[in-house]
């Protein structure tokens, strides 16, 4: 079974800094595809950013430049580095990650969700 662990949301002023992480744990062999994503009252969910387990990113054109996707292979955490935040960052911010498990099946996990909220 593998189970991810977020942790880092929670309130900030526009303009300031947030660190999201994601502990994966279980019965791994690989971590593939590590993922955040976010879904905004009212909107559909969106891919913030995602990071390839040769450590290949990319970001959604809305947090280029303010976001930064980070991964620790020895903890098998990835991590998001939210700056200069702004009120449209407000969401609830979820981890998604892909690879193969101890039985080498593929497995896709999503973390609970963390909200973040940015007040202006």
């Amino acid at each position: 079974q593998v189970q991810l662990v977020e942790s880092g949301g929670g309130l900030m002023q526009a303009g300031g800094s947030l660190r999201l992480s994601c502990a994966v744990s279980g019965s791994i062999f690989s971590i593939n595809a590590m993922r955040w994503y976010r879904q905004a009252p009212g909107k559909q969910r969106e891919l913030v950013a995602a990071i390839t387990s040769g450590s290949s990113t990319n970001y959604a054109d809305s947090v280029k430049g303010r976001f930064t996707i980070s991964r620790n292979n020895a903890k098998n955490t990835v991590y998001l580095q939210m700056n200069s935040l702004k009120p449209g960052d407000t969401a609830v911010y979820c981890c998604n990650v892909v690879g193969y498990s101890s039985d080498y099946e593929v497995y896709d996990r999503w973390g609970q969700g963390t909200q973040v909220t940015v007040s202006s």
